[in-house]
């Protein structure tokens, strides 16, 4: 997951190939944490759609590659949205 090094805010553990894996019932879904601010934390579970493994693996990579190019991106000024605390 050479990607995920680019955020800091996701933990890899690199002694754990399904880091981030979650396997229910035969198929694999991807399962972290996000923290929209900072009181607040939400868990997110996505099924991958798949009963491999390896598949799983591929998708987890993807996934978090492509987290990784969108937080590269740069902000255009006025295109956040307002936080209510």
């Amino acid at each position: 997951m050479n990607a995920v090094t680019a955020l800091p805010g996701i933990r890899v553990s690199a002694e754990n190939p399904n880091h981030h894996l979650w396997n229910n019932h035969g198929t694999w879904f991807l399962h972290y944490t996000v923290h929209p601010t900072p009181f607040t934390k939400e868990r997110i579970r996505r099924s991958l759609g798949t009963k491999d493994v390896n598949t799983a693996r591929e998708r987890r990579d993807s996934f978090f590659a492509h987290l990784a190019s969108e937080a590269a991106k740069p902000v255009a000024p006025g295109s956040r949205k307002a936080v209510a605390a």
